[in-house]
């Protein structure tokens, strides 16, 4: 009874107060809540069956809504298997990653955990080389070395003279 009044929300401990059996206690709030079930379903439902790979810029994105939509449909009672997961992936990659989904298929993932762990080391490498693609587009020049001097200053030494004052042009004067 302590738990469940402690975990409770405020407005509803005053409700409840009086109760004194925590299965009462417990029934109460069940028959309170559970048409909550009739409202979330419908839209749980609707967002599983929206919900595409493609639609998120990164996969923590995409984790993080699956399990939300999961959850929920957890609670009204519907089973998610790990199959349902794994194929709820592949079924919505976007169309021109085709050959990435049956990769994917190919490497014989059995759990949830380990695709989406590989879709994110992949996807950070993926960054890593726009990064660098960036910093340096294919076929630019690189960029020259701190220490080398720049193309007007080189082959110095291998001017007529030495020294200051000597060769065409050169001294007071002149």
């Amino acid at each position: 009874l302590i738990f469940l009044r402690h975990h409770i929300d405020d407005g509803l401990k005053y409700e409840y107060l009086t109760v004194e059996n925590p299965l009462e206690l417990w029934q109460n709030l069940n028959d309170r809540f559970e048409h909550l079930k009739a409202v979330v379903l419908p839209k749980a439902l609707n967002d599983w069956s929206q919900l595409r790979f493609q639609n998120f810029k990164t996969v923590s994105e995409y984790n993080y809504t699956l399990f939300k939509i999961v959850s929920q449909l957890k609670m009204c009672g519907e089973v998610i298997t790990k199959d349902m997961l794994l194929e709820k992936i592949y079924q919505t990659f976007h169309a021109s990653n085709m050959l990435l989904q049956q990769q994917y298929r190919l490497h014989g993932f059995t759990k949830y955990r380990e695709l989406i762990g590989s879709l994110l080391i992949t996807e950070q490498n993926n960054e890593l080389l726009l990064q660098n693609h960036e910093s340096r587009p294919t076929s630019s020049a690189p960029l020259p070395e701190v220490n080398v001097t720049s193309s007007e200053f080189r082959g110095r030494g291998r001017r007529r003279g030495r020294g200051r004052g000597r060769g065409c042009g050169s001294g007071r004067n002149q």
